[in-house]
């Protein structure tokens, strides 16, 4: 073998001084050193040799590959400037001819504003879950108090994925919520526990200006021993304050959930009319922003989390809602059409 690497050896050295063109040093870099190449069989051929002649055969073969391969690369090099001489021989280039400056992305205004909503609920001790976009029955409704009869799954039964479900967690759904997310972690982590989870959700809807079949949500999870609404509350006012960067009052309503006991909605002051009342507002001085509550004993259950000895709160908000509202967008679809001249904006 040893007589083989050397003669191919000088055979590549010979055919690389033959070469002229990028094109015909491909065809050589194919034939030696290709799947099916010459010296690629050596390599292969180096298994069967015994004990004692394959490491010193094996050392050989190596230094042979690399001192080819930069003989390859030297070659290339040398063929793509004499290319490139000729060109500027034969071409006239303006060298006074200002460069074009490439375009530059940037982050969309729906990641900003999450980026933005992750770093204040960090500062403030939560961490930032995320989980499965496809997710089964189980932890999409059943694990959430919302069984196969809820009428809530009327609302949500959506978006099935066909010929795939999950043995223990039945059919897989493209998931309606983030909160999901919250049983996954609970199994996981156990209590106490502080988190938000962002992301995208899916939904049957019938697009308009405020409803799509894709939008993004946030929901947040504290769990620990004698947590209370008043909890919840504090929270809220202080996520929003440092988001809008101005005192921001917030207020409960009744609302119902499955998955909360007793659950509520929240409102926080309008920043327009300072809680005056204005259009945006419909005269009330309060915006309409999320649902929570206190954590459902089932949920917490399903979760397996001891609910004598811990209890929590949850909330969730549309993360596009809330971009809607803070850069004044007439219409959702915006968001995710792709049109530069909407996205450039931001």
């Amino acid at each position: 073998m040893k007589q083989e690497i050397e003669k191919l050896e000088k055979a590549v050295l010979e055919e690389l001084k033959k070469v002229s063109s990028t094109g015909g040093l491909k065809e050589l870099e194919v034939k030696y050193f290709g799947r099916k190449g010459e010296f690629t069989a050596i390599l292969k051929g180096l298994k069967d040799l015994s004990a004692s002649e394959k490491p010193v055969l094996g050392k050989l073969a190596n230094i042979t590959k690399v001192k080819l391969e930069k003989a390859i690369e030297a070659q290339r090099h040398k063929l793509e400037g004499s290319a490139l001489e000729k060109e500027l021989d034969t071409e006239f280039f303006d060298t006074s001819i200002p460069g074009k400056t490439p375009q530059m992305g940037h982050i969309h205004p729906l990641s900003q504003v999450q980026e933005e909503v992750e770093r204040i609920f960090s500062q403030m001790g939560f961490a930032i879950m995320d989980g499965p976009e496809i997710e089964s029955e189980y932890y999409n409704f059943e694990g959430l108090n919302i069984p196969a009869d809820h009428p809530a799954r009327d609302m949500q039964d959506t978006f099935f994925i066909q010929d795939k479900d999950d043995p223990k967690h039945g059919h897989m759904v493209l998931r309606t919520h983030t909160s999901p997310v919250q049983i996954r972690t609970m199994e996981k982590y156990g209590a106490p526990l502080r988190v938000i989870i962002p992301g995208r959700v899916f939904r049957y809807e019938a697009t308009d200006a405020s409803h799509d079949t894709t939008f993004y949500q946030v929901e947040g999870l504290l769990l620990d021993k004698e947590i209370s609404l008043s909890h919840l509350k504090g929270v809220m006012a202080e996520f929003l304050t440092r988001l809008f960067g101005a005192p921001v009052k917030v207020r409960f309503r009744p609302g119902y959930f499955p998955f909360v006991e007793p659950g509520l909605e929240l409102d926080f002051s309008c920043l327009i009319c300072n809680a005056k009342g204005c259009k945006v507002c419909k005269n009330t001085g309060w915006i309409e922003f999320m649902g929570a509550g206190m954590v459902h004993e089932n949920v917490l259950k399903a979760g397996g989390i001891d609910s004598k000895k811990y209890q929590g709160w949850a909330f969730g908000f549309g993360l596009t809602r809330l971009v809607m509202m803070r850069h004044a967008v007439s219409d959702i679809r915006l968001l995710t059409n792709g049109d530069l001249r909407f996205i450039k904006q931001f």
